[in-house]
C-alpha cells in the first residue's frame, strides 16, 4: 500500500549447487514483498571457452516474473554453481536510475566481484566525499558501490582481506551478500539492523533476508547471522558444512538494536527472524493490544444484538488481529473476529487510475467491504501502523458505507514520528499523521473518520516482543521514540548525484 512503509531490498544467496541462478530466482519470489522496483541476479561459473572465471548478471526493472520471463536466463545465460540476488526498494539512489539495479558487478584486479545490499550506509555521506577527493568516478547514486570501492582500493592483497578491510570502514544498518570466484560471503552489521538467515539445500549453503525463501525451494533454516558476523563459504567450508565465521568489532556502547518494525510489518508473517516466528510475534503485539485498549473501554454503543467484531486490514495486520481478538475473549468480553474487508490480490504496484480520485479509486480497486459482516455492528479494525493516514481514511469510508453501528481504529504499534536512517523508507516527517495533528489522537481520528483511534504504547510494543521472543537482543525503535542508536548524518539526501 502507498500509505505504508517500505524495506529497502531482499537479498539472496547460495553456494555451488547446480541449479544455483534458479533456486535465487524462487527465493527472490519469496522475498518480493521487501522490494518491488528492481530485480536481479548474478551467477559465478569457469567459462571454459574464455578459460577463465564469468560472472553474468540479469537484472531489470519490474518483479520477479517479469524481469526474469524468459527460461533461457536462468538456465543458460546465468549457467552456474553459485548465485546472489536482489529485490529493490529504491531510497538510497534514485528509483528511474537503470544504474542503482543490484546486484552490482565488477571486474578488478583480483577478479569478478558481484554485491547485493539490504540497508543504509550512515557514513555513506564522508565515504563519498572521501572518493570524490581522490578523483573516484561513480556510476550509481547507491551507497553500496561505495562498498566496491572500497574494496577495489584496499592496500591489502588477499581480495578476502581487501572485503573486510572494506567492512570495517563502513556504519549503519546493513545486511550483505558478496560473491567472488570462488567464495560467498554473508554480513550483518555489529548492531543486527536487519534480519539475515543461514540455511542449507542438497548440502549447499544459501542465506536469506527472511526464512520464507527456504521454505520455497525446500532449504532447512539452520540459524541466523549474529550482529555483526561474517560468514565466508568456499570450498573448504561446504566440504567440512561449516561456514568459516569472522566479527566485525562494534564500536563502543554498540548494542544489539534490531529493526522493530520487522516484526510489525515488514516481514512475511511465516518467517522466522531475530530467532522467532513472526506470526507468534504479531499475536503477542495483538494481545498486548487488547491489555492496553479492550474492547469493553473502546466500544462506545452497546446493545446491538450481535457481539462487536474485530477485523484486520489484510495481509499484514491479520495475526495481530486475531491475537486481539482471543485475548479480549480470554479476558471474558464478548468479540468475534470477522473477515470484514477483502484484498485484491492480482492488483499490481503499477495499477494506473487517472483522474483527480486515483488514490482512493486505488483503495477501492485494492479491498471490498463484507457488508453483511459489517452492517449494524461496533466494528473493530486493527491495522499494524498508519504513515500518512490517506488509505486509512479511504478505508474507513467505505466501511461506514456499509452501515456500522460504530467504528474504532487500533494500531499495534505506537505513533510513527521520526524517519528511519536504517533501512526504512518513509515520508518526511511533516507528512506523517501524528506529526501533522502534534501526536492529537482525538484530531488524528477525526482526520481518519472514526469514533475513536487506539494506539499500542512504546513500552508495551518493546515488553510484547520481549514476551514473546525471551532469547532475542535489544531493539531499535527510533521511527516511534527518536532514540537513534547508530549516529546518523541528518543533512544526508536520500537521492545524490542523480544520474537519468
Amino acid at each position: 500500500m502507498a500509505d505504508k512503509p517500505h524495506d529497502y531490498c531482499g537479498i539472496f544467496g547460495i553456494y555451488d549447487h547446480p541449479e544455483a541462478a534458479l533456486l535465487t530466482y524462487f527465493g527472490l519470489h519469496a522475498l518480493q514483498h521487501r522490494g518491488q522496483e528492481s530485480a536481479g541476479i548474478v551467477s559465478a561459473r569457469f567459462d571454459d571457452e574464455k578459460n577463465r572465471p564469468v560472472m553474468p548478471n540479469h537484472k531489470d526493472f519490474g518483479l520477479v516474473l517479469n524481469v526474469f520471463d524468459d527460461p533461457d536466463i536462468l538456465k543458460t545465460h546465468l549457467k552456474g554453481r553459485s548465485a546472489i540476488g536482489h529485490n529493490r526498494y529504491s531510497t538510497s539512489g534514485a528509483a528511474k536510475n537503470p544504474t542503482n539495479i543490484q546486484p552490482f558487478s565488477v571486474h578488478y584486479s583480483k577478479g569478478n566481484l558481484a554485491i547485493g545490499h539490504n540497508g543504509n550506509l550512515t557514513n555513506a555521506r564522508q565515504l563519498r566525499d572521501r572518493f570524490t577527493e581522490k578523483g573516484t568516478l561513480f556510476q550509481s547514486t547507491s551507497d553500496t558501490e561505495l562498498i566496491l570501492h572500497l574494496i577495489s582500493q584496499s592496500n591489502e592483497q588477499n581480495q578476502m582481506d581487501q572485503i573486510l578491510d572494506a567492512l570495517h570502514q563502513i556504519e549503519g544498518a546493513y545486511c550483505l551478500v558478496i560473491l567472488t570466484d570462488d567464495k560467498l560471503v554473508a554480513v550483518r552489521d555489529p548492531n543486527g539492523f536487519r534480519p539475515l538467515a543461514l540455511g542449507m539445500i542438497d548440502g549447499a549453503f544459501t542465506v536469506a533476508s527472511e526464512t520464507c525463501a527456504f521454505d520455497i525451494i525446500g532449504a532447512e533454516y539452520i540459524r541466523d547471522v549474529e550482529p555483526g558476523e561474517i560468514l565466508v563459504v568456499d570450498r573448504d567450508a561446504a566440504e567440512n558444512k561449516e561456514p568459516k565465521s569472522f566479527r566485525l568489532e562494534p564500536k563502543p556502547d554498540t548494542s544489539s538494536s534490531q529493526c522493530i518494525f520487522e516484526y510489525v510489518y515488514f516481514s512475511r508473517p511465516d518467517s522466522r527472524i531475530f530467532g522467532e516466528n513472526v506470526d507468534k510475534v504479531r499475536r503477542f503485539l495483538g494481545k498486548q493490544l487488547a491489555k492496553e485498549h479492550p474492547i469493553d473501554d473502546v466500544v462506545r454503543k452497546p446493545g446491538s444484538e450481535y457481539k462487536p467484531i474485530v477485523i484486520s486490514v489484510p495481509d499484514s495486520s491479520n495475526t495481530a488481529a486475531l491475537g486481539y481478538a482471543h485475548e479480549n475473549q480470554k479476558m471474558g468480553m464478548d468479540c468475534k473476529f470477522e473477515i470484514g474487508l477483502i484484498r485484491n490480490h492480482y492488483v499490481g504496484r503499477t495499477f494506473i487510475s487517472p483522474g483527480q480520485r486515483s488514490r482512493e479509486q486505488k483503495v477501492r480497486t485494492k479491498f471490498n467491504t463484507v457488508r453483511g459482516v459489517l452492517e449494524d455492528r461496533s466494528v473493530i479494525i486493527v491495522d499494524d501502523s498508519i504513515v500518512r493516514g490517506t488509505t486509512s481514511s479511504y478505508l474507513v469510508d467505505m466501511i461506514r458505507s456499509a452501515n456500522p453501528r460504530e467504528v474504532h481504529f487500533l494500531v499495534s504499534s505506537p505513533p510513527i514520528t521520526h524517519p528511519c536512517f536504517y533501512g526504512m523508507d518513509f515520508p518526511k516527517p511533516e507528512e506523517l499523521i501524528a506529526n501533522r495533528h502534534d501526536k492529537d489522537i482525538d484530531s488524528m481520528a477525526r482526520y481518519i473518520g472514526v469514533d475513536s483511534l487506539r494506539y499500542l504504547s512504546p513500552e508495551g510494543l518493546v515488553s510484547a516482543v520481549k514476551a514473546s521472543n525471551p532469547s532475542s537482543h535489544g531493539y531499535c525503535t527510533a521511527c516511534f521514540t527518536g532514540n537513534y542508536p547508530v549516529p546518523v548524518n541528518f543533512d544526508a539526501e536520500k537521492e545524490e548525484n542523480e544520474v537519468i
